[in-house]
């Protein structure tokens, strides 16, 4: 048996504590977290910049609460670690309205490829490979637009580590003829002529695959299904609901089961066809069972 070592252990005990999570969150961590962050300080070694790591996994999978730990698990190995999520990337409330106005009014929602900053994504990994701070970019989901550079996190470049996470990090785009017919009543209703739904494509076709091709390691998170996608989301959403009205705030802008549905929509296409291309093209593949523990874990 593999002994862990005392500074990981209190790493993970102190995490779990903070984020309150289950007793067996540590035997969890012991299987993937730990692993993951030994294979990424192997894949350091000998370079000359930074190692960038890509974790994708669909929403409600987990992804923050993975490279929070790796990342604090980096540390301890010595390794300097930037996070990059690829919402803080999104387009701002004025960009997105200009695309919802002269492409495709489903351009509005944020998440789709087309409404990310990609150019802002190349630059950031540019400046954490240089000596000097970098300004991490921060989106505000609630007040939906980009926040102010004085609220947004920093760096001291150079660093070894880039933990780039996001839903669709290192998605390819789908072959053309896989757009004709819509996978949902989103797709259908509000997309009849395929025009959202090929933007988003042709943008992975073009800006996403240069950044994406900048990523060394790559790690999918896969749900076994878009139906469980969809409660993960739904519990997110009730645990928002949960605290907010534990703390008396307004639960207006919560979204009903309807609402949910439409908002998912936007991502099943895409969300369906990473769980069946990018598996067999990651480095690092976590299959999660309906409770997001890993079923079977390849590359670690």
């Amino acid at each position: 048996m593999t002994t862990v070592p005392l500074q990981d252990r209190a790493a993970i005990a102190l995490f779990a504590a903070e984020h309150d999570l289950p007793a067996g969150f540590a035997d969890l961590a012991d299987r993937l977290h730990r692993p993951l962050a030994d294979r990424i300080k192997v894949e350091t070694v000998g370079r000359s910049g930074p190692l960038i790591v890509g974790l994708c996994g669909p929403q409600g999978a987990g992804k923050s609460t993975l490279v929070s730990l790796v990342a604090e698990l980096l540390k301890h190995r010595g390794l300097a670690t930037a996070f990059l999520s690829l919402d803080d990337l999104y387009r701002t409330r004025a960009e997105r309205q200009a695309l919802a106005s002269t492409v495709h009014p489903l351009l509005m929602t944020r998440g789709v490829p087309g409404t990310h900053d990609v150019a802002l994504g190349h630059a950031v990994l540019d400046a954490l490979g240089r000596q000097g701070p970098v300004v991490l970019p921060r989106f505000d989901k609630a007040a939906d637009d980009r926040a102010p550079p004085c609220e947004a996190a920093g760096v001291e470049g150079p660093v070894d580590v880039v933990l780039l996470e996001g839903w669709c990090v290192g998605a390819r785009a789908q072959p053309p003829e896989a757009l004709t017919e819509p996978v949902n009543d989103l797709e259908r209703d509000e997309d009849p002529q395929g025009i959202w739904r090929t933007f988003a494509n042709n943008a992975l076709a073009a800006d996403y695959a240069g950044l994406f091709e900048r990523i060394d390691l790559m790690a999918a998170l896969i749900a076994p299904d878009f139906a469980t996608v969809r409660r993960w989301r739904g519990e997110q959403e009730a645990r928002l609901a949960d605290r907010r009205a534990r703390m008396g705030l307004d639960l207006s802008g919560l979204m009903d089961p309807p609402a949910l549905d439409r908002f998912v929509g936007h991502y099943q296409r895409l969300t369906t066809w990473i769980a069946e291309d990018l598996p067999p093209r990651a480095d690092i593949v976590v299959r999660l069972n309906a409770e997001r523990g890993p079923e079977v874990i390849e590359g670690l």
